[in-house]
């Protein structure tokens, strides 16, 4: 994606909570404050009357409203097709809601610098293909041009590797580092581990779950307190959606507060009944140390396919919100046998992944000898002296007969997953039947056995198929990841060299005509 004139920021698009940064004129990375003078925006949207659209409102705003207003964790829910919500009889998308939020980021940064046309939106690494699309579609429908999607470990790795000095700097030492770094945001997790020399940025591997994150957490703590609740006064405050939302809110400040403190009180309120507990951080980690297991396992899987031994990583890195749980940096110690970084000096963990993407931004313009920000020859040279290189976070395959029952489809792994990109593979394969006129081809993303069990994510045909070809006749199928992300595949019939391909190209979830109505109607919404 080319750059247009004006200004460019990267921003972090949360399940809980968002941001935006920029690379500032000195080289350092800024993130930018919101209307309420905070560094971070909840990723909450309240769809009140007349078209008034609040992101991020208060608690005091949001009690007054019902809960069918209020949408919240809708990241979890980009690329679902069946998600929407109904406001002012229009089916609202994931896409629409996250551009509300977009929308809101972007235009209280303009307060402060001006107008801004650019922007690099990260994801989790475990987003597959359809799930970028849909944060591309969002930044579209919120007015920016998206120049890239940049996964989150990579942005505050960059973001890392940038503040400590070490990034860009020809004139240093090639000492190449290793470092894991674990991402708990509020609904997203994954775990990366990066090699880089002060010119070369590596990924070795990653894993993660983007069904996994804080609000988890928070919710173990509310189901708890209901259930307790429901004993005591023998009244179920699960039944109702408003008394359930003013009980998590009380469980998301009590879960906060045990990560400086070891016991807390907890009082929630119901029907004019109220429950008083003493909670403690040792409940709190009995009762989720099954969430946390999650993330040691995936932690322990991404250590083993990067081929790093225990003991030799060089830094272990936490970003996001969700890292302050005290049981994280137990966990990660006893795995990695080093002690984490929770105090990045200038870069705070839930501030690292924007700040990350403006740095990712600020790259590829000196690339494109933009001269971003006004930023200085020494600065700029900095940049451009950073290689990247990157994994692919799910496989690609095709869909074929399987050896052992012909009437039944697999998934044949082309790409593995965690494949350094760019990458190219060519395989064979042979025709099913006699005097077969056409191969479909069939483009899978994902890593199980059962075709269904994965994203179809595009498929191409070779047409008029030479006479009286024999079953078993060869047929070479060619996939490419390019650096970009974009994917192409080719198929070569051998016989007669009959050639079909396809390359899938991320423009948009959303049809064309899906994101201009969605762009004219988020200009009738009034966001504050």
């Amino acid at each position: 994606m080319k750059f247009l004139d004006g200004q460019t920021v990267g921003i972090d698009l949360g399940t809980t909570y968002s941001s935006i940064a920029r690379l500032g004129a000195d080289g350092q990375p800024t993130s930018l404050l919101n209307a309420d003078g905070r560094n971070i925006t909840p990723s909450v949207v309240l769809l009140g009357d007349d078209g008034q659209v609040v992101v991020g409102p208060t608690f005091e705003r949001s009690s007054q409203e019902s809960a069918d207003h209020i949408v919240e964790a809708v990241k979890r829910q980009m690329g679902n097709k069946d998600y929407f919500v109904v406001y002012q009889n229009k089916k609202l998308s994931p896409e629409f809601i996250s551009a509300l939020i977009l929308k809101k980021m972007k235009q209280d940064a303009e307060k402060a610098i001006g107008p801004i046309t650019n922007a690099v939106i990260t994801v989790p690494y475990y987003f597959n293909d359809v799930r970028r699309k849909a944060t591309q579609d969002a930044g579209r429908i919120a007015g920016l041009n998206v120049v890239d999607i940049i996964n989150e470990p990579t942005a505050a790795t960059l973001a890392y590797a940038w503040m400590k000095g070490e990034l860009g700097r020809s004139d240093l030492k090639q000492e190449a580092k290793t470092i894991l770094v674990y991402d708990l945001g509020g609904g997203t997790f994954d775990v990366t581990v990066v090699r880089y020399t002060p010119t070369q940025f590596r990924v070795l591997a990653t894993d993660g779950d983007v069904m996994l994150g804080g609000i988890d957490w928070t919710k173990r703590i509310t189901d708890h307190v209901a259930e307790q609740f429901a004993r005591k006064f023998n009244e179920d405050p699960r039944q109702d959606p408003e008394a359930m939302r003013d009980f998590s809110a009380n469980c998301e400040d009590a879960k906060r507060a045990l990560s400086t403190k070891t016991q807390i009180p907890l009082t929630v309120y119901f029907r004019g009944k109220t429950l008083s507990l003493q909670f403690t951080r040792k409940d709190f980690e009995r009762m989720t140390a099954d969430l946390l297991q999650r993330t040691r396992d995936t932690t322990e899987l991404v250590l083993q396919q990067a081929g790093v031994e225990i003991g030799t990583l060089h830094e272990v890195v936490l970003v996001g919100g969700s890292t302050y749980m005290p049981a994280v940096e137990t966990m990660l110690a006893e795995v990695c046998h080093r002690q984490p970084l929770r105090d990045l000096g200038l870069l705070r963990p839930e501030e690292a992944v924007a700040q990350g993407a403006a740095i990712h931004a600020a790259i590829l313009e000196a690339r494109e000898n933009r001269g971003a920000a006004g930023l200085s020859a020494l600065v700029t040279n900095r940049l451009r002296s950073v290689n990247t290189s990157d994994v692919n976070s799910h496989s690609l395959g095709v869909k074929v007969s399987s050896p052992a029952d012909k009437t039944k489809k697999i998934n044949h792994i082309m790409i593995p997953k965690n494949s350094q990109i760019p990458f190219n593979v060519s395989q064979k394969f042979v025709t099913n039947s006699a005097n077969q006129k056409s191969i479909h081809v069939y483009i899978l993303e994902g890593d199980a056995t059962d075709p269904d069990a994965c994203t179809q994510i595009g498929d191409f045909r070779i047409l008029d198929l030479p006479a009286n070809l024999p079953a078993g006749s060869p047929v070479e199928v060619t996939y490419s990841y390019d650096a970009n992300g974009r994917i192409s595949a080719a198929a070569k019939e051998l016989a007669g060299n009959r050639v079909a391909m396809t390359e899938i190209v991320r423009h948009s979830g959303l049809s064309e005509q899906g994101i201009g109505d969605f762009e004219a109607l988020a200009k009738n919404y009034q966001v504050e």
